[in-house]
Order: structure tokens, then C-alpha cells, then sequence
């Protein structure tokens, strides 16, 4: 009798190994998926669960329709004139910026060119004269670049982002390049660190509060890419220290987002995922992942965000553009792409708004276009449908008050624009703008290299 009660209880305990082994693979599986996930991203086990189930598809969906009709006459106020070098190959210009490098009280413009692998500089000398020279080469598919006094000694540096090959690659090819101005406009090149996933932005400001310029990166990599700030150790030697494993950071911003005294860092990631987040400091440079925003669509196409206080309320917020292509071959616009902003609404909350809707939107720039008061908005578009004439590259948001904004056309020549830069080149009082062309695929009838923008003041005249 006991036998057979024995048999009973090994043959139930049998019975019960595959429904335990079953429990097992259903609930770990996961748990290491999240596990995974939260280590890659820097966030704790629960903040990665929040990541995957509250996306906000939904909402950007609504909003999207909403946006699309909110269009005004096109008003000619710009006149364009193309500046800097010529060119006979479609031009591959990654980013720039308008500065006054040399100090003279002219704007200038610096520029990568993805082209010919070099970092130009147009100098405004005399007013309204513009020539472009090379300032530094063979730095590969260099993809941004900020003026800023690195060193502290009264003159503005170069801090640059090299990619190694411009299109999506797993190699450990990117690399930081800082060129050091010695007061004169003579650069020396220092390599900050390389044989990296590939950089695609990298910003200065000091992180950790002990008075010298630190360093955030963002390599998009491919599928293998990283976040890092780089502190500076004095005498041209830096540590590195990693903040997330998460591949396509394509922007980091350094900004006081928590109006604490101390700098963030806020970074877009595209690729696998379509996400915005902030790097939170204590003051010391150990910063907290926080994820602000990511969207339901994984072909959402992120391609920039730049920082400002949009509705003048005191703190930063977030301007981001989605309009990226290069998952299609060629690459194709989709009808979600366009212009938002993210309000921050304090407590590290920030609200989503529709802007506009835009084929192809990969900058946003805010500048107070018609001197009212209030800051506007240029977009511009590089994966537009430019097979269709009516397709526009460049585009302005009119701020008709109370965060509400009116789409005007621009132009639709030269296509392709890829980055844009708001600044007063003349010193008229008005805004200009000057924007860049990367021309990766056809049709090339339209082509452009470096634009400058020159405001009219004719939107003044009309109010």
C-alpha cells in the first residue's frame, strides 16, 4: 500500500516538472527582456516596464490631424544667395552653425562637409562678402559641430562629432576632435577619444561644477550605439563614463532642464527605438536616466531636437523633429513626419504638441521671424517627395499668440535641406537664416550647397 502511495507521488511530481518548467520560460523570459532593457538604458526594472507600456501613439495621432490644416498664404520675405565654396557633386553638407568666429561683428558660418570630409569656415569679412576655407581634414563623415571656449582662454574652440562613414555602420569608427583656436583663427586638432560607435553629436559644458568644459556625446552607432559624457581632467586628458547602451542617439543638449543650478543632458534616440531622454545631475556629474518621451510608431523617423523656452515661462523646452527616411531605399517621406514641441511643464513632466505636419522635417529652429515679440519657427526637409514640384524644403511657423501657429511655405529650391541656423548677418535687427544640403539620393535638379536667407523685414510692414 505505502508503495503504490509512493508511486502516486513521484508520478504527480512528474506531472508537475513541464507545467513548472513551462511557469518558469513564461515569467523569465520576460523578466530577462526587462532585465536587459533596464541595464542597456540605464533605468530601474519598473521605469523600463513603463517604457514599453505607455507610449503615446495615440495622442500623437490625434494631434497629427489636427495640425495638417492650419496653413497661411505664402509671404515672399526672404531673398536667398548661395555662399561659400562651388560645387559639381551633389554637396553632402551634415551640419553648421552661424557664429562669429573671429570676432569681428559679422556673423560667420561653420560648416561640415560630409563631402570632401573637412570642417570649413565662412568668413563674413568685409560685411556681405563671403569666403569659405578649410580649417581642418581627413576627419570622415564629421556630422556636428559647436563653437564654444573650451579651454577658457577668450577665444571660441571647435568641438567636433566624426562619424567615420556617413551611412549606418557597426565599426568602432567614430571619434570627438576638439580644434583649439589660439586666438588668431590657427586650429591644433586634439583627438579626445576614437575607435568608438559612430559620434553623431557631442556638446561642451561643464558637468561636473569644478570649472572646466566636460564634454556629452551621442554615437548613433548602428545597432551597437552609446550615450557618454567625457569629463575633462586638465592638461588634455579625459575619462570616460558610460550613460546608456542604447544604439541611435542622434542629438545631445546640455541644458539646465530641472532649474536646479547644474547641467543635464537631453538626448534624442532613434533606430530601434524613437525616445527623448533626460540624463538628470546631481550636481557632480552621476546622472539618473529619465525617459520624458517615446512614441508607439518604430517608424516614427526622428531627426532632431533643439532646446529653448518656446513659451517664454521660464524653463526649456524641447523641439523635435521627425522626418527621417533612411529606412527606404530610396528613401521615402511618411505623412506623420513634421514639427513638435514638448512644453515642460515642471517636475521633469513635459506635454506633447503637434506643430505642423511636414514630408521629410529634420531641423527646427526658433527665432522671432516678424519681430512681434514672440518666437516662430524655421523647419526644413530633407526626404521631402521631391519627384513632385510642389514639394517644399523650407517652411515657417507663425506664432499667432497663445502657442498657436500658422505653416507658410518658403521654398522649394534648392530641395534637400538637411540643417538651418537662424542669426542677423547684416545687422539690420532682423532674423536671417542660413541652411545646409546634404543631396543623398536623386532626383539632383535642385541642388544647393550653403544658403544664406536674407530677411526683407516685409513681415514687420505687414502688421
Amino acid at each position: 500500500m505505502k508503495e503504490k502511495t509512493s508511486q502516486k507521488k513521484n508520478k504527480g511530481l512528474k506531472n508537475l516538472i513541464p507545467i513548472l518548467v513551462i511557469l518558469i520560460v513564461i515569467v523569465g523570459i520576460p523578466l530577462l527582456f526587462l532585465n536587459y532593457q533596464a541595464r542597456r538604458s540605464g533605468m530601474s526594472m519598473g521605469d523600463a516596464i513603463k517604457r514599453i507600456t505607455t507610449k503615446t501613439g495615440s495622442k500623437e495621432a490625434g494631434s497629427e490631424n489636427a495640425a495638417i490644416n492650419n496653413s497661411g498664404e505664402k509671404i515672399d520675405f526672404l531673398t536667398s544667395l548661395p555662399i561659400g565654396m562651388k560645387f559639381t557633386e551633389p554637396p553632402l553638407i551634415s551640419h553648421l552653425q552661424a557664429v562669429d568666429l573671429d570676432g569681428d561683428g559679422l556673423l560667420d558660418v561653420i560648416d561640415c562637409d560630409a563631402k570632401n570630409n573637412t570642417i570649413n569656415w565662412i568668413r563674413q569679412y568685409p560685411a556681405g562678402v563671403y569666403t569659405e576655407s578649410i580649417l581642418a581634414g581627413d576627419l570622415i563623415a564629421p556630422a556636428h559641430i559647436q563653437a564654444i571656449d573650451f579651454d577658457n582662454d577668450g577665444d571660441l574652440d571647435l568641438i567636433l562629432a566624426v562619424l567615420g562613414m556617413l551611412f549606418p555602420n557597426n565599426d568602432k569608427i567614430g571619434s570627438v576632435v576638439i580644434l583649439e583656436n589660439d586666438g588668431h583663427s590657427h586650429f591644433t586638432k586634439h583627438l579626445v577619444v576614437d575607435k568608438i560607435a559612430r559620434v553623431s553629436d557631442v556638446r561642451a559644458g561643464d558637468l561636473d561644477k569644478d570649472g572646466d568644459m566636460d564634454l556629452a556625446v551621442a554615437q548613433f552607432g548602428y545597432d551597437d550605439g552609446e550615450t557618454r559624457w567625457i569629463e575633462n581632467m586638465g592638461g588634455w586628458k579625459f575619462k570616460q563614463h558610460i550613460l546608456q547602451n542604447l544604439s541611435g542617439p542622434i542629438n545631445v543638449e546640455i541644458v539646465d532642464v530641472d532649474n536646479d543650478g547644474d547641467l543635464d543632458i537631453v538626448s534624442l534616440v532613434s533606430q530601434e527605438w524613437e525616445e527623448i531622454y533626460c540624463f538628470i545631475n546631481d550636481g557632480k556629474g552621476n546622472f539618473q536616466p529619465k525617459l520624458i518621451w517615446g512614441s508607439s510608431n518604430q517608424d516614427y523617423g526622428s531627426s532632431g531636437i533643439s532646446m529653448c523656452d518656446l513659451d517664454k515661462d521660464g524653463d526649456m523646452d524641447i523641439l523635435y523633429s521627425n522626418g527621417d527616411a533612411f529606412d527606404y531605399i530610396p528613401p521615402q517621406g511618411r505623412p506623420w513626419h513634421g514639427a513638435q514641441w514638448l512644453e515642460n511643464k515642471g517636475d521633469m513632466k513635459f506635454e506633447f504638441h503637434r506643430l505642423c505636419s511636414f514630408t521629410g522635417a529634420t531641423n527646427v529652429r526658433a527665432a522671432d521671424i516678424d519681430n512681434d515679440g514672440d518666437l516662430d519657427l524655421f523647419v526644413v526637409s530633407e526626404f521631402n517627395l521631391w519627384d513632385k514640384p510642389d514639394s517644399y524644403s523650407l517652411i515657417w511657423l507663425e506664432n499667432t499668440g497663445n502657442m498657436q501657429y500658422t505653416k507658410h511655405e518658403i521654398t522649394k529650391n534648392p530641395t534637400h535641406i538637411l540643417c538651418c541656423e537662424p542669426g542677423d548677418f547684416n545687422n539690420d535687427g532682423q532674423i536671417d537664416l542660413v541652411t545646409g544640403n546634404m543631396h543623398t539620393y536623386p532626383p539632383f535638379d535642385r541642388m544647393g550647397r550653403i544658403t544664406l536667407w536674407t530677411n526683407s523685414g516685409k513681415l514687420n510692414k505687414k502688421k
